[in-house]
């Protein structure tokens, strides 16, 4: 390969090479190319230099690699310590158990993430596209990864765009570049030279770009750049250097190097404290280690697991699938969901919803491009056969559809080739009962003259009744500067100033409500010789109102969403009033609110967004980098932000958000690979299911750590009170640990269980969402003195060690007992709570109790943890002091549920 050829192969890798400011001949002696395409062997050639046009993979980890994963927390580090050390004590069955629990959480994390890892490697590959080009002057059809620098590409309707690519000829080209821009409307391409230095990638009319369609028209045009150094790969390589991790992953690191702190300096406390009261160093290093182990809640990490785990299920069944357990947890904790508009609140399916013909408004009714929905006048239904004005707009409209729409039955969805805005004209045309085929095979086309962005209206000439029918469709301004008169119930008036003054009050009226208008007018004897640039005057007949269709249940599900106190905020690159419009339509934008567009963002820092973005609920005219901005200022703010998308300009967003969720069916593969969740079928409702599990996740997560904190201070309170009393410690190492194993091997797995409770309709109190806060640490040390008292109190009226040892040890197993009950709920009775709504628990009390009943009168177990048998009325004894930490937490979830409706009030 020539020196000439290697330096415009280099220069067309490079991401920002204005290309779109060279001229086509420049461009192609620039990359060694011509016209007529590259050689088949100069393809090849450059296809083994350079590489694939594929985009970055993520690192796709190995089992080996995905299993270790697991391990990567604080606290496992903590448990793997602690393990070896009850192990070098002799304590060999308690280091297994909490070896048999790491290994566990880790096997069902590495399931879960495995099956999303595959799940998703489907999706990526559930599609090949092919892309048609020129190799020695000839049209032939290669895949899309086989694209090279310097091919020229064939494009026509409805194709999808391999490569970023300069245009060599280009005629009626519109594209769309929604997923790229966020722009909804198509844009249409030139070759003309931008003479600009720096032109954004939306507004570069002589270039096309990979992951984009070809809605109408066709082109040629030349490959400047392919795979990681397309406008995609670019942004796919960003997202590889962003890092966000999930809510839950910092709570549990935080809480981790709480716990070890804490340990650490309350077992060296309680260590020299024992020795200050004359006990032994063997005695107190075996029981500070026994408390050490009860504080780290060995069993935490299988429970998260499960909880998580559990959720994930619930969601599988709906369609959304979880890449990472602890997305579904974040979720729960949003306190900001930011939406993109197209494709996520909309369907990116326009469609007809107001016709205006002579004095009446019709409203059009039904789902997108789907063919069916009825017509309103006045707000009631109507039939469009006794309408003549009506249908004459239902002609008009189906004369000058060009583009076809099909059912895909294998994503349920409707498919359009062609325009977007014609499409939805043709489904309208349906609704009123013309059949485009039909209607054409009795009124022939003669003429068609696409679309132009210079004359802006579109005009097709078909015969009918042995006369050319003019039809024209386009920008209001245009079409009413074209007519000199208006129809008006059957009859050709003259457009008068004031009529015509009327006619653009109603344009204005209509995109207040961010409607996009299309006029339409008629000539019904044109003659032959009929251009662009030469039409003949005429008849205005009516407007066409259309706007891209919410997505089903999405007003419904952002109501629900702000019932929980999370704000709803849409994202899009559309206009103000447009935004505005459409955000009003889906109760996102409501009284008080205001819109924030694009320019304002740029002119503020992050720290300085985030004391403006308070009661914005629309972000209109943004790019990619705002999205990042707007992100990273509600962060400063203390929210947690999820974040939804279908598009490449999505992609960065997702991975910088707390939570990324992406859709499935529309999104694009590198918007998939961002995300923490998909929801693969699409339905913005989805959201609110995750929601709901994010909720009950993280409450039973707070029972557990609830329980399991309080009965690690319970045991530590016993010690420590027994210490400053100056009495026997009435617990042995052994018989911690036993606690410890029952207590939190079986009961918190149970808690894990309980039945999904109805959380939603409760708003947060605070945006302070961490496990443990002032609140719950006073619940849990009131727990814990009530351990401590009732289990010395038991200690302390027996004089044989062994019996009252025996007594201690059966009292704080069933203060522990009880104490799970009692965190089923921060503010119910228990007694309020359907006592079979959870088997599992039921299940865990009749194991844990045998288990205890063991310890007492099996012998082996006897000789273990020196217990000796308890008599009946020894059992009625600690049972009754155990009853004593129901009675004081239901006491308290009287006077907090006293407070709280005061607060109410």
């Amino acid at each position: 390969m020539n020196t000439t050829l290697m330096h415009g192969e280099q220069k067309a890798r490079e991401p920002r090479c204005a290309w779109y400011a060279q001229d086509v001949d420049r461009v192609c002696t620039e990359l060694h190319t011509s016209i007529h395409g590259l050689s088949e062997k100069e393809a090849a050639l450059r296809l083994k230099t350079y590489g694939a046009n594929v985009l970055p993979d993520a690192n796709i980890d190995s089992p080996v690699v995905l299993f270790l994963k697991q391990f990567q927390s604080p606290l496992i580090y903590i448990l793997f310590v602690a393990s070896g050390i009850v192990f070098l004590l002799g304590e060999r069955m308690d280091a297994y158990i909490v070896l048999f629990v790491l290994l566990a959480n880790a096997g069902i994390g590495f399931i879960q993430e495995g099956r999303a890892q595959n799940t998703l490697a489907a999706l990526k590959h559930f599609t090949q596209t092919d892309a048609v080009v020129l190799r020695g002057g000839r049209e032939v059809m290669v895949a899309d990864t086989e694209l090279v620098v310097g091919d020229i590409i064939v494009l026509r309707e409805g194709d999808k765009i391999s490569a970023d690519a300069r245009l060599v000829e280009a005629v009626h080209l519109y594209v769309d570049e929604s997923a790229l821009t966020g722009e909804s409307l198509p844009v249409m391409k030139n070759t003309e030279v931008m003479s600009h230095s720096a032109v954004p990638v939306a507004d570069q009319s002589n270039m096309v770009f990979k992951g984009t369609f070809a809605l109408t028209g066709s082109a040629r045009a030349v490959v400047v750049a392919t795979g990681v150094h397309t406008v995609i790969g670019t942004i796919s390589e960003k997202i590889i250097s962003i890092d966000s991790d999930a809510p839950l992953k910092k709570d549990i690191a935080v809480l981790s190097r709480i716990v070890s702190i804490t340990v650490l300096v309350l077992s060296a406390f309680i260590f020299l404290l024992g020795l200050s009261f004359g006990n032994s160093v063997r005695d107190m290093f075996f029981t500070s280690v026994a408390v050490a182990v009860s504080l780290i809640p060995e069993g935490l990490p299988i429970v998260i697991t499960l909880v998580l785990a559990t959720g994930v299920y619930r969601m599988a069944k709906q369609n959304a699938l979880v890449k990472k357990l602890q997305a579904v947890e974040a979720l729960g904790q949003a306190t900001v969901i930011a939406v993109d508009k197209t494709g996520t609140i909309t369907k990116n399916e326009l469609m007809v919803e107001r016709v205006f013909v002579g004095d009446s408004l019709f409203e059009v009714y039904g789902n997108g491009y789907e063919p069916k929905g009825e017509v309103g006048l006045g707000g009631d239904i109507i039939d469009p056969a006794n309408h003549p004005e009506l249908l004459y707009m239902g002609k008009i409209a189906t004369f000058g559809a060009q583009a076809h729409i099909s059912f895909v039955e294998e994503g349920k969805m409707w498919k359009v080739a062609g325009d977007p805005t014609e499409a939805a004209l043709r489904v309208f045309g349906e609704k009123v009962g013309f059949n485009k085929d039909d209607l054409e095979r009795e009124e022939p086309l003669v003429m068609d003259i696409p679309f132009d962005a210079r004359t802006k209206f579109h005009t097709t000439l078909h015969r009918v009744q042995g006369a050319l029918f003019l039809s024209a469709l386009g920008a209001p301004e245009t079409i009413l500067d074209l007519a000199t008169t208006y129809w008006k119930n059957g009859k050709v008036h003259v457009l008068s100033a004031k009529e015509k003054k009327r006619l653009e009050e109603k344009t204005h009226e209509l995109s207040l409500q961010g409607l996009r208008v299309i006029a339409c007018a008629v000539h019904t004897n044109a003659p032959h010789a009929v251009t662009a640039d030469s039409v003949p005057e005429l008849t205005f007949v009516g407007f066409f109102a259309m706007r891209d269709v919410l997505r089903e249940y999405v007003r419904d599900s952002i109501e629900k969403a702000y019932e929980n106190g999370i704000r709803v905020v849409m994202i899009t690159g559309d206009h103000r009033v447009t935004g505005e419009a459409l955000a009003r339509e889906a109760g996102i934008f409501r009284n008080g609110d205001r819109v924030m567009v694009g320019a304002e963002i740029e002119a503020m820092t992050a720290k300085e967004l985030s004391h403006h973005i308070g009661q914005v609920s629309v972000f209109a005219r943004v790019t990619p980098e705002h999205k990042l901005k707007i992100i990273e200022a509600y962060k400063v703010r203390g929210d947690i932000i999820a974040m939804t998308g279908d598009g490449v300009n999505d992609a960065l967003s997702l991975v910088a958000a707390d939570l990324g969720i992406a859709m499935g069916r529309i999104g694009t593969e590198v918007t998939k690979e961002a995300a923490d969740i998909v929801l693969l079928d699409d339905n913005f409702k989805s959201i609110i299911a995750a929601l709901e599990e994010g909720r009950n996740i993280y409450a039973s997560i707070k029972k557990v750590i609830t329980y399991l904190f309080s009965t690690g201070i319970g045991e530590l309170f016993v010690v420590v009170g027994a210490l400053l009393l100056m009495m026997p410690l009435p617990l042995q190492a052994s018989q911690i640990l036993w606690l410890n194993l029952v207590t939190d091997g079986f009961l918190v797995v149970a808690m894990a269980l309980e039945p999904r409770e109805v959380l939603m309709g409760k708003k947060r109190q605070t945006r302070n969402t961490f496990f443990v806060n002032k609140r719950s640490l006073a619940r849990m040390v009131l727990m814990g003195c009530v351990m401590m008292v009732g289990t010395l109190y038991v200690f302390g009226i027996h004089d044989d060690m062994t019996k009252a040892s025996t007594m201690a040890l059966t009292v704080l197993a069933i203060f522990q007992w009880f104490n799970a009950w009692n965190c089923r709920s921060e503010t119910s009775s228990i007694f309020s709570r359907h006592i079979f709504s959870n088997l599992y628990l039921i299940g865990a009390m009749i194991v844990v109790v045998g288990l205890q009943l063991a310890a007492v009168y099996v012998p082996f177990m006897q000789d273990i943890l020196h217990t000796t048998p308890l008599t009946f009325m020894d059992w009625v004894l600690v049972v009754s002091v155990a009853v004593s930490i129901i009675v004081v937490e239901e006491v308290r979830k009287i006077i907090v549920r006293y407070h709280s409706g005061n607060r109410l009030q």
